[in-house]
């Protein structure tokens, strides 16, 4: 089923509440992530390697003038000795372990989302969490043989005001039109059928 967020966090309530969510990387696993997954995506594969942590949050986020819903970070970022150790104590009081990833998804939000709208949002947080490549653009990986994480940014920086006045000359925009005049390889439909509430909607 879909995860939802808890009731808890749905009241407007001014207390900031962060709350581990393991249902998120599970559904993401079976959805996304794993061999014969709904809507397996091979872009994530390395993500089968990964220690994944995800958090609902009430706590309302903005950058830019833009409402932030979702967010993928590196489990442990370069800190100061007693912020990294504070940090990880948290870290581990929520997930059991230090992630190589951790997605906090605004539970407001997903919980008034449709199930597409949810599923695109978990979908482009998991593609930030990206792994290395080296200078020819292969997937670098440890000496453990584990592959090497990092933050991937966004394919595309631009604006659609550009492009509206101009075309397609910033990086990225072309790709995207070719992507665009195709049919999206998953409709409303097939994310439906991965998700207990259409499911439970159907038969009521």
């Amino acid at each position: 089923m879909r995860p939802v967020p808890p009731e808890s966090l749905l009241d407007h309530s001014s207390e900031p509440i962060f709350i581990a969510a393991p249902e998120i990387i599970a559904w993401a696993r079976a959805t996304f992530i794993d061999d014969g997954a709904s809507l397996h995506n091979e872009d994530h594969r390395h993500l089968m390697h990964a220690s994944l942590g995800a958090l609902w949050t009430n706590v309302s986020n903005a950058r830019a003038g833009r409402s932030i819903v979702g967010q993928c970070e590196h489990g442990l970022p370069p800190l100061s000795s007693w912020q990294r150790a504070r940090f990880e104590q948290q870290l581990v009081g929520w997930f059991g372990e230090v992630p190589d990833f951790v997605l906090t998804f605004d539970a407001r939000f997903c919980a008034e989302a449709d199930d597409v709208t949810f599923a695109a949002l978990v979908e482009h947080e998991l593609m930030h969490a990206g792994q290395e490549r080296d200078q020819f653009g292969a997937p670098k990986f440890r000496k453990s043989g584990k592959p090497a994480f990092a933050i991937r940014g966004h394919d595309l920086e631009g604006f659609i005001g550009i492009a509206a006045r101009y075309g397609a000359v910033e990086p990225g925009v072309k790709e995207l039109m070719a992507a665009l005049s195709k049919p999206p390889l998953f409709s409303g439909r097939d994310v439906a059928i991965v998700c207990g509430t259409c499911e439970a909607r159907k038969a009521a």
